[in-house]
């Protein structure tokens, strides 16, 4: 008995060796994984970087034919249509998973659930193709003339919403990019918000408080990290979409203040120019505008973790 026991125990040791190691060695590789492909983009901008220096994040000019290349309009076109989306996306998504969890009838909720998670899992080309022949044209027959008479003559905001009706333009690329991560943002919500202890919410009702007070002083401190992190992966999304923006936005080098005007994204520059990158320089500052939108995912990412952190520390405490 004991000679079966020590070799059931060296098995067992071996094989919890052998599982430390898998997990180990898939942690480090992930690691590896994403040090090569930093590498290879550093590998591959060196050519632009050595050409044009910090200049490169702060002109405006992208010419194949002389090769002078500048990465100002495709950071301004990212970081714009994200925003746009971000401010559209999160009072809607909000919405939709307040109602799902506290106002909707029962009957309703798993429907709407799943019709969520179908749009979530739409491919990104079709959200572009709607865009592109459905949305645009009824945005620039319809919105965009209104927003130039009316948003367009006030002093602060004007200079952000003039500009002909085309339909395509960085605010529309905005909006579709809204849609597509208003799934993500809401699902996630929904499913923070569903992990509320009925308790709570019912002991506040029972002290006269309000939905939207239960909502304000119940819900929200006790799931904010959840929220914070679904928001966080919508603003991934929409930082790396291609496809969607690549229809909608317009593909222009130009920077224009106006938000009614044709501009351009990473993604999309990437989506549209690499096939037909000729010489060194052109592909190496294509190359480069990934690591740029590299950095600032990664930024993002970092931020957010902080964020998260901060507020795992606050947990418990008063606010």
């Amino acid at each position: 008995m004991s000679i079966l026991r020590d070799a059931h125990l060296k098995r067992q040791i071996w094989l919890d060796m052998l599982f430390r190691g898998v997990t180990r060695l898939s942690a480090f590789g992930v690691l590896a994984l994403l040090a090569a492909i930093l590498g290879s983009l550093v590998i591959g901008s060196m050519p632009a970087i050595h050409a044009f220096g910090f200049n490169f994040l702060t002109s405006a000019e992208w010419n194949p034919v002389t090769d002078e290349y500048g990465a100002l309009v495709p950071i301004v076109g990212t970081l714009a249509t994200s925003g746009i989306a971000l401010l559209i996306a999160i009072p809607v998504s909000f919405g939709i998973a307040i109602f799902l969890t506290e106002l909707s009838p029962r009957i309703l909720r798993r429907p709407l659930g799943i019709a969520i998670e179908l749009l979530a899992g739409i491919p990104s080309i079709i959200y572009g193709m709607w865009g592109l022949f459905v949305f645009a044209p009824l945005f620039a027959d319809h919105i965009e003339p209104w927003l130039s008479d009316n948003i367009g003559a006030m002093p602060y905001l004007g200079p952000f919403f003039i500009g002909p009706p085309m339909g395509i333009s960085v605010l529309t690329a905005g909006i579709i990019l809204a849609i597509m991560v208003i799934p993500f943002i809401a699902s996630v919500m929904r499913d923070v918000f569903e992990v509320v202890p009925a308790l709570l919410k019912e002991s506040a009702y029972g002290l006269g408080a309000t939905t939207w007070e239960v909502v304000w002083k119940v819900v929200l401190p006790y799931t904010r990290i959840g929220v914070v992190g679904g928001i966080m992966l919508g603003l991934g999304r929409a930082l790396g979409e291609t496809m969607a923006v690549t229809f909608v936005i317009g593909n222009a080098h130009e920077l224009s203040q106006s938000l009614l005007m044709p501009g351009n994204s990473i993604s999309s520059s990437l989506a549209n120019e690499f096939t037909e990158a000729v010489g060194e320089l052109y592909t190496s500052s294509l190359i480069e505008l990934g690591l740029i939108l590299f950095f600032i995912t990664f930024v993002v990412l970092s931020l957010a973790r902080y964020m998260l952190f901060k507020l795992g520390k606050r947990e418990g405490q008063p606010s």
